[in-house]
């Protein structure tokens, strides 16, 4: 269990419509990952453990204050040996993982389009914007991209500069550096 302690934990039974998510902890060259799954094994959170407060505000978000619970998993996810593949070097072990969020339509919009970029690319939050086809929703695309609650798999670290440099990453820009490394991006 991570030593995160999570405040929107019920105290005592479950709430008619909690949404039970199970936590199980990966141990990675980028930091300990928390791997977060719903009943049906889908992947609702990936998030670096250091960074527990930014993902107890991303659930509020997406799922309201007090709509969700945390447990220990009690087996291996699909998600988890899906992680496990990507950085043992099968940087396409995760693209199938079904996975679902909150968020607005558009929030939705820009991450799916994030899905279709494959490991080894990078694109521009132009790029994004135009996929979805709003070209002047650029900073909105920014945004979107800064709420998603599920690193590596919605590859937000995939999302350089119009100008090839590496723009901020939530999980911080030596892990994106990494993990951009790691799927054969080469960076000047």
């Amino acid at each position: 269990m991570s030593g995160f302690r999570w405040q929107s934990v019920a105290r005592g039974g479950r709430l008619p419509g909690m949404m039970t998510l199970y936590e199980e902890l990966l141990p990675s060259p980028v930091g300990t990952i928390t791997i977060l799954t719903d009943g049906d094994g889908v992947l609702r959170v990936l998030e670096f453990e250091d960074f527990g407060a930014r993902m107890e505000r991303l659930l509020r978000l997406h799922y309201g204050p007090g709509g969700w619970r945390v447990v220990p998993a009690v087996r291996t996810s699909d998600a988890m040996r899906a992680m496990t593949a990507y950085f043992a070097g099968d940087v396409s072990a995760i693209d199938g993982l079904p996975t679902a969020t909150g968020g607005t339509d558009f929030q939705r919009a820009v991450w799916q389009t994030l899905r279709a970029v494959g490991p080894g690319r990078t694109v521009a939050y132009a790029d994004i914007a135009a996929a979805i086809g709003r070209p002047s929703a650029v900073r909105a695309v920014g945004l979107a991209n800064g709420s998603n609650p599920i690193a590596i798999v919605v590859p937000c670290h995939r999302i350089i500069g119009r100008s090839g440099e590496l723009t901020g990453y939530g999980g911080g820009l030596e892990r994106k550096r990494w993990l951009l490394a790691h799927e054969g991006v080469g960076l000047a």
